[in-house]
Parts: C-alpha cells; sequence; structure tokens
C-alpha cells in the first residue's frame, strides 16, 4: 500500500519501457516478476504484455471458490493471467494471524492452480545463521509439503527476509545470507519433488547486495528499492553482469 492505483500503474509503465530496452531481460539472462496490488492486476497484465516482465499477486485465498467475502482464489488469480503469488510473508503472520497451517493451505492452493508460490520465511530476531536457517527450514518445509511439487513443470520460489531486517537501513551481513540460503538450498535439493526452484533474498535488499552475495542467492525480492526504476534498472544490470561471470568461471 506504498501506492494509489494510478501510481501503481504508472510505475508498470515505467517497468515495461525499462523492459523494453533491457537486453538482459530481452533475452532472458535475468528473469523479473512483479507483485502489484489486487486491483492494478488486470491493467498491469496489459501494460506488461509485450515486454518479459511476469505478473503475480500479493496474497491469495487457500480455498478456490466459496463463501469468502473480499478474497481472492488463486483460480481467479490464475485467469488474470498471473504467474507468480507472495505465500506468508512476515507482514501477513504478523497482522493477520497467518500461521504455518495457512500458509501451508495457499502454497497448495497456488500450486493446484499452476502458480509459483514465493514462499516468505525468515526468523523474528537478530541471531545466529544456524539459528535463522532452524526458524526458516521449519517454515519451509511445512509449507511445501512433499506431494505438493509432484506435478508436471511444478515450481517454488522461497523468499528469505529476516523479519528484523525488513524495512531497515541495511540487509542482514552478506555472510549470514549467504549461509542460511545455502541450508535453504540444500534442503530443496534433497525433496527432489519441484522441477524449478530459486532462493531469493529480501529484506532491505538494494543495489550492490548482488555482487557482495555472488553465487549465494539466485536473485532479489525487492521493497522500496524498486520503487525508483533506476535502482531495479541498476540491480538487473548487476545481475546481467554476475550471470556472464558465472559463465565465465564455469566454461
Amino acid at each position: 500500500m506504498y501506492f494509489g492505483h494510478d501510481e501503481t500503474l504508472e510505475w508498470c509503465r515505467q517497468v515495461a519501457a525499462m523492459a523494453r530496452r533491457h537486453q538482459a531481460l530481452q533475452n532472458g539472462d535475468v528473469k523479473l516478476f512483479v507483485l502489484p496490488s489486487f486491483q492494478a492486476l488486470v491493467p498491469a497484465r496489459q501494460i506488461l504484455a509485450d515486454t518479459p516482465v511476469a505478473i503475480g499477486a500479493q496474497n491469495l485465498h487457500w480455498e478456490d471458490r466459496g463463501a469468502f467475502t473480499g478474497e481472492t482464489s488463486g483460480l481467479a488469480l490464475a485467469e488474470t493471467g498471473c504467474r507468480y503469488v507472495e505465500v506468508g510473508h512476515a507482514e501477513r503472520r504478523r497482522l493477520f494471524g497467518e500461521d504455518d497451517a495457512i500458509v501451508t493451505a495457499k502454497t497448495a492452493a497456488a500450486l493446484r492452480n499452476g502458480l509459483i508460490p514465493v514462499i516468505c520465511v525468515g526468523e523474528p530476531e537478530e541471531g545466529t545463521a544456524e539459528e535463522a536457517a532452524a526458524v526458516c527450514l521449519a517454515q519451509l518445509s511445512s509449507a511445501l509439503q512433499p506431494e505438493q511439487g509432484n506435478r508436471p513443470g511444478s515450481a517454488a520460489v522461497v523468499a528469505y527476509e529476516p523479519v528484523w531486517a525488513i524495512g531497515s537501513t541495511s540487509p542482514a551481513s552478506s555472510r549470514h545470507i549467504s549461509e542460511v540460503c545455502a541450508r535453504l538450498r540444500e534442503w530443496l535439493t534433497s525433496q527432489k519433488n519441484f522441477a524449478q526452484w530459486s532462493v531469493i533474498y529480501g529484506g532491505s535488499a538494494g543495489p550492490g547486495l548482488l555482487t557482495q552475495l555472488g553465487s549465494g542467492v539466485d536473485g532479489l525480492f525487492l521493497g522500496r528499492f524498486a520503487h525508483r526504476i533506476e535502482a531495479l534498472s541498476d540491480i538487473i544490470d548487476e545481475a546481467s553482469r554476475l550471470r556472464d561471470d558465472y559463465v565465465m568461471a564455469g566454461g
């Protein structure tokens, strides 16, 4: 709720213009998805239609149909053209009482409707990477039940967002982020039931952080830093350079 409706659509127009001229997005070296507020999803899809930018929603209900006034189903989101949906954000947990059971049900709703869940995990208080990883793995293993990924082409994104870093002046340390994300990647690899998955970092993420993290994460989950298109473009440039470095190192 940082933007009003008109502001959201103007921001989407700026993203679309940037995406059309950004070679890393055009050739698929870097992937970008945006999660506008519900009322903006249809016009946002139209604005971004001729770009490689995917859209998604910030939330969904755990049921596909029923008497749930004010809610939005995964079925409707898929019909709207959404590819992604955010699940389990710390604010949803704190302000609206969403516990692990609700996050699990919402993740299942996303997957059965062909959406990629962006599953937010994170520890509430600052501590060691080992302590953080234990909290995050408990949240993740609850959200992703083994049978959920057994669908052709199923995919998931895990967004590591330490709650204490959200909205702060700086992110967690690069070492802390890399160690926690390594544990998450190890767990996801062991499951072997998702065709695709990635681990990204949020929590005061901004320009320069990807370079510090290197191969420690697959991408960033941006908040207010993405409000400035110039900063968003810089981060995409950064991701593109890192990808080239990985290719060179591997080749």
